[in-house]
C-alpha cells in the first residue's frame, strides 16, 4: 500500500489488484479466461505503469503471481506490457527478496515492459502484527518507488522514443538524493 501511496502522491490514479481476492483459476491454455481473469487484464493493459509485489517462496515468486501472469498468454494470442514502467517488490523473511525481483524482472522482459531499475526488496520483519510497513525507511523507499513509475511512466507515454539511459540516470540521482 505505501508505494501505491507514494504513486497516488504524485498524481497517479492507483487501483489495487490483489490476487488473494481475484480468485483466478489456474492457467489452462485451452480454456477462455474467467471474469475476473478478464479484468484483470483489462486492467494491466490499460494501466500506464504497475508496482509488483510478491512473496518470496522457494527461491521465486508465488506461485498465484506466476498463475496471474500465465493469464497473460491467453489463445487468441499473448498480451504484451510493451514499453510499461514496472516497479517490483518482494517480502521475505531476511535480505534474500532480490530472488523473487530478478525472478520478476524476466517476466517484465519477456512481455516486454521496463523494470524500474530502483527496486525494493522488504524483510517481513519490516511490517507490525497488522501488516503496516513500521519501518520509516521501507515506507520511503516504498513511497519512492511508487513516484518512480508514475515519472518512467509519463516520460515513456510522452516521448515518441524514450531515452532509457538518461532515466536510469535520473533515477540513480533521486534514489542518491533520499537516501
Amino acid at each position: 500500500m505505501s508505494a501505491l501511496a507514494g504513486s497516488a502522491d504524485v498524481g497517479a490514479e492507483t487501483e489495487l489488484l490483489d490476487l488473494r481476492l481475484l480468485n483466478l483459476p489456474l492457467y489452462n491454455p485451452d480454456a477462455e479466461p474467467s471474469a475476473t481473469t478478464s479484468a484483470m487484464i483489462e486492467a494491466l493493459e490499460s494501466a500506464d505503469g504497475l508496482l509488483w509485489s510478491s512473496p518470496l517462496y522457494q527461491g521465486s515468486v508465488a506461485g498465484s503471481f506466476k498463475n496471474a501472469l500465465d493469464w497473460l498468454h491467453l489463445p487468441s494470442g499473448s498480451v504484451y506490457l510493451t514499453d510499461k514502467a514496472i516497479g517490483l517488490i518482494s517480502v521475505s523473511g531476511g535480505t534474500q527478496g532480490l530472488q523473487a525481483i530478478n525472478a520478476m524482472e524476466f517476466s517484465v522482459r519477456a512481455l516486454r515492459g521496463w523494470a524500474v531499475p530502483y527496486v525494493v526488496p522488504v524483510p517481513g520483519a519490516a511490517f507490525d502484527e497488522d501488516d503496516e510497513v513500521r519501518d520509516p525507511g521501507v515506507e520511503r523507499q516504498l513511497k519512492m518507488l511508487g513516484s518512480e513509475v508514475v515519472r518512467l511512466a509519463a516520460h515513456f507515454a510522452d516521448e515518441e522514443e524514450p531515452d532509457h539511459r538518461t532515466e536510469c540516470a535520473r533515477a540513480r540521482e533521486r534514489v542518491a538524493s533520499a537516501a
